[in-house]
C-alpha cells in the first residue's frame, strides 16, 4: 500500500473522529468506564498495561488478516456506488446479509446521519460486526479478537485502489469498555427511549440488553420485523411525550412484518431487521464479553502472581488463593451464561421475516443425528439445545489453559449430572444428554474425561 493512500485514509478517519468528539464525550457521560477491577477512572490505561497491552500486542483475527492482505494488494475490495465497500466487506468476511438489523437511535459516532428515515444497519457473524450508515464516511468494523477482546476499526468510504482498514485508537473504548461490557473491551446492545429524531431520552434511563432481559425492555430505538404474539417490545416506535416516556405506544410497534411502511427500505441490502437475528445478536455480544472477561481475569491474575512469586521467591508456577478465586469466578460466570442461566422465557412463539434463522442453523457443525448447537427453538426459548455455539469460536479456544479447563470442568459437571444447582433447572435430563453428545462429536480438543 502506498504511503499517500495510507495517510489519506488515516487523516480521513482522524477527521471523522474529531467531528464526532462531542458525541464521544456525551457517550462517556452516559456509559461510564470501568475496568475489570472496578476502577472507573483507570480502565483504558489498564488495558494498555501488562499483561493485556491492548494496543501493543499483535492481533490475529479476520479483520487484521484482511487488513494485511489489503496492504499487500493480494485482496481487492470492489467499491459500490450506493453502499461503498459494504457488500465487498460482507463477502470477504463471510457475513450474511440476512443478519441485518437496523437501529435508528442516535447511539453511534455517526449519530448526525442516523434517524428514523435513515437507520444504521448492523451485520454480524460469529467473529465480526459491521456497521453501515447511509452517506456515512466510514464502514464501522469490530471483531472479537481471541486475545484482546473487541477491537474496533473503520474503513473510509472513498473509492481507492487500495482501501485501508484503520484501527481505532481509543474513541470506541470510551463506551465499549464499561460495566455494560463486563468491564472489558466489548460489544453491547442498548435499548433507549428515542424521541422522533432518534435522540435517546437519557433522563428516562436505558437498558443493556442480553438473553436475560425482559422482552418488554428490548429494542427501544431499533426496527424489528417479525411476529411475537402477545409479547410487547419497545421497537419500531418513538416517545411522544418526553415527560412520560414509559407511555410509548408499544402496540403500534408489535408484530410488524413489513418495515417499508415505516421508512424507505430500498437503500438497504435487505428490507428486514429480523427479530431472530436480534435475539441471536443479543446472546452473542454478551457471550463474547464473558469470554473476554475470563481471558483478561486469568491473564491478569497469573501476571500478578508471577510478580509476587519472584518477589517472595516462591515457585514460578505457584498460584495464590486470590488468583484461583478470581479465575474460577470468571469461569463460573462464563459457564452460567453459556448454558443460558436466567434466560428470559418466551411467552409466545417468535418468527422472523428473513432467511436468517435457516442461514444461521445451516452453519453447523452437526452431529451424526443432525443435531447442532445452532438449532433454534423460538417457541419457549432461543436455542433448541441451550449451550452457546460460541464454544466453537476462536475467542473461546483462545482462553488461557487454566480458564478453559475450568470452563470445561464446569460444563461437564452440569451436563453429566454432577452439578444439580437449581440455577440449571431449565436444563432437562434430555437437554443435558443431547448437549453432551453433540459436543463429544463436534468439538475438537475436549478433555479426555469427556470421552
Amino acid at each position: 500500500m502506498g504511503v499517500a493512500t495510507t495517510m489519506t485514509a488515516m487523516e480521513g478517519f482522524r477527521s471523522t473522529s474529531r467531528r464526532f468528539r462531542l458525541s464521544v464525550i456525551v457517550c462517556l457521560v452516559w456509559c461510564g468506564v470501568s475496568n475489570w477491577w472496578g476502577n472507573p477512572a483507570a480502565a483504558q490505561m489498564d488495558f494498555e498495561s501488562a499483561p493485556i497491552r491492548y494496543y501493543e500486542l499483535e492481533l490475529d483475527n479476520p479483520i487484521s488478516r484482511l487488513q494485511g492482505k489489503l496492504k499487500e494488494g493480494t485482496v481487492k475490495l470492489a467499491y459500490d456506488p450506493e453502499h461503498g465497500y459494504l457488500p465487498a466487506m460482507l463477502e470477504a468476511l463471510d457475513v450474511p446479509v440476512s443478519s441485518q438489523v437496523l437501529v435508528f437511535s442516535k447511539t453511534s459516532f455517526q449519530a448526525r446521519l442516523i434517524n428514523r428515515r435513515h437507520p444504521r444497519a448492523v451485520y454480524f457473524n460469529d467473529d465480526v460486526y459491521i456497521g453501515w450508515v447511509q452517506q456515512g464516511e466510514v464502514v464501522e468494523i469490530s471483531v472479537a479478537d481471541p486475545q484482546q477482546g473487541a477491537v474496533f476499526f473503520a474503513l473510509p468510504q472513498q473509492s481507492t485502489e487500495r482501501p485501508a482498514i484503520v484501527r481505532d485508537q481509543g474513541n470506541c473504548t470510551v463506551c465499549h469498555a464499561s460495566t455494560r461490557t463486563q468491564g472489558v473491551p466489548g460489544h453491547l446492545i442498548r435499548s433507549v427511549y428515542p424521541d422522533p429524531s432518534g435522540q435517546p431520552n437519557f433522563g428516562a434511563g436505558t437498558f443493556s440488553i442480553d438473553q436475560r432481559s425482559p422482552f418488554s425492555q428490548r429494542w427501544g430505538g431499533w426496527y424489528v420485523s417479525g411476529t411475537h404474539g402477545r409479547q410487547r417490545h419497545m421497537g419500531n416506535v418513538v416517545v411522544g411525550d418526553r415527560e412520560h416516556p414509559e407511555q410509548m405506544e408499544v402496540n403500534r410497534g408489535a408484530n410488524i412484518t413489513d418495515l417499508s411502511t415505516l421508512f424507505d427500505t430500498d437503500p438497504y441490502l435487505s428490507p428486514h431487521s429480523d427479530i431472530v437475528a436480534l435475539l441471536v445478536l443479543e446472546h452473542q455480544v454478551q457471550m463474547h464479553n464473558y469470554i473476554t472477561r475470563a481471558n483478561f481475569e486469568t491473564r491478569a491474575a497469573i501476571h500478578h502472581d508471577e510478580i509476587m512469586n519472584r518477589a517472595l521467591e516462591r515457585p514460578a508456577d505457584y498460584r495464590s488463593e486470590s488468583a484461583q478465586r478470581r479465575i474460577a469466578k470468571a469461569a463460573e460466570d462464563l459457564v452460567d451464561y453459556m448454558l443460558f442461566v436466567d434466560e428470559m422465557p418466551l411467552k409466545d412463539p417468535v418468527a422472523g421475516t428473513s432467511t436468517f434463522a435457516s442461514d444461521f442453523a445451516a452453519r453447523g457443525p452437526a452431529d451424526g443425528q443432525g443435531r447442532s448447537l445452532r438449532q433454534l427453538d423460538l417457541s419457549t426459548r432461543l436455542m433448541r439445545y441451550p449451550c452457546s455455539y460460541l464454544i466453537y469460536s476462536t475467542a473461546f479456544d483462545g482462553l488461557p489453559n487454566e480458564s478453559r479447563e475450568l470452563v470445561y470442568r464446569g460444563l461437564w459437571e452440569v451436563l453429566h449430572g454432577d452439578n444439580n444447582d437449581s440455577k440449571f433447572s431449565h436444563l432437562s435430563a434430555s437437554d443435558r444428554q443431547a448437549i453432551l453428545e453433540i459436543l463429544r462429536e463436534t468439538k475438537a480438543s475436549l478433555p479426555e474425561y469427556w470421552k
